[in-house]
């Protein structure tokens, strides 16, 4: 992994890495809450590249190893569930960070894929700032809307729990949540899920960072009206089996945009199963077509 750094403005430093050509369409990929960019595999990366694109993943702020806000309010966890907590930005400042991003590697526009809180980022972006969108692919994602996307009940308790401090415990914290709100109904590689999480683990890890960035979630409310407003060819991708953003969420984001395409993956729950890459990466693909993305040509 060649880790690289940029500033993005507002005292915000990146850390993100790219695979492939950068003379390629730039596609940048956008990860969810408390999660580093390490969660966007390498090998699915690859597969985007193989079709064509330069891919771009990053740490957004207040996870990884870009910037944490630490003298901003860390908010409670009753602050969190009572859906009143001091918000130290909101989703537009980090759909901002991505902008800055972009500037910084003289990209003017990407095909943006984003991924849960990623995937609300991303429409934001598409939503604020158009000119910086080719095409938008929404993941398992949500408009933010109270009555849509909710979680289901009994996967509150294990996701609001605070992850261990030492390094194996955190592991196994982390498969045990994902046996929980990850895939049911599609294969797993838990083996695969255990080296993700030390990874995160080895590059550092910060709770408050993550209260901080659901906090800019609850803040920015109800998006509907500014997805709305989203030109871009849309693909809204959602498992059938998501217990932590059911899937009420995705249809509800295919609905607020104009032209947009919901592809359903059965069995898929919040996680991106390497079983369900095929199906992902097409819809990606097929999406960014409308963009007039041109597939690379296998080699003869």
């Amino acid at each position: 992994m060649d880790e690289r750094f940029c500033d993005v403005g507002g005292g915000i430093r990146l850390c993100y890495d790219t695979f492939g050509d950068p003379s390629d369409p730039a596609l940048l990929l956008v990860m969810g809450l408390g999660t580093q960019m390490v969660a966007w595999h390498e090998d699915f990366c690859g597969r985007l590249v193989d079709e064509g694109f330069n891919v771009i993943r990053f740490d957004n702020r207040d996870i990884g190893r870009s910037t944490h806000l630490t003298d901003a309010p860390t908010p409670t966890l009753a602050q969190l569930v009572m859906r009143r907590p001091p918000a130290a930005y909101r989703l537009e400042d980090m759909a901002g960070d991505t902008a800055g991003l972009l500037d910084a590697l003289g990209i003017g526009a990407a095909h943006v894929v984003g991924a849960s809180m990623g995937g609300m980022i991303a429409q934001t972006l598409a939503a604020t700032r158009p000119d910086r969108v080719l095409s938008l692919a929404s993941i398992m994602s949500t408009t933010g809307g109270r009555r849509v996307g909710q979680p289901a009940f009994r996967v509150l308790p294990i996701f609001l729990k605070q992850a261990p401090r030492e390094r194996e415990a955190f592991i196994d914290h982390t498969e045990t949540l994902f046996k929980t709100i990850g895939s049911s109904g599609i294969q797993r590689d838990d083996a695969e899920l255990r080296e993700v999480a030390g990874l995160m683990f080895d590059r550092g890890l910060d709770p408050s960072g993550t209260a901080r960035q659901l906090a800019a979630i609850i803040a920015s409310g109800n998006r509907t009206p500014a997805l709305r407003r989203i030109t871009a060819p849309t693909v809204v991708i959602h498992g059938t089996a998501d217990r932590l953003v059911r899937p009420s969420g995705g249809r509800a984001t295919a609905r607020a945009i104009g032209g947009a395409k919901l592809v359903k993956v059965d069995g898929m729950g919040h996680d991106l199963p390497r079983a369900a890459w095929d199906q992902i990466v097409g819809a990606i693909v097929e999406n960014a077509q409308r963009a007039g993305f041109s597939r690379r040509r296998a080699a003869a």
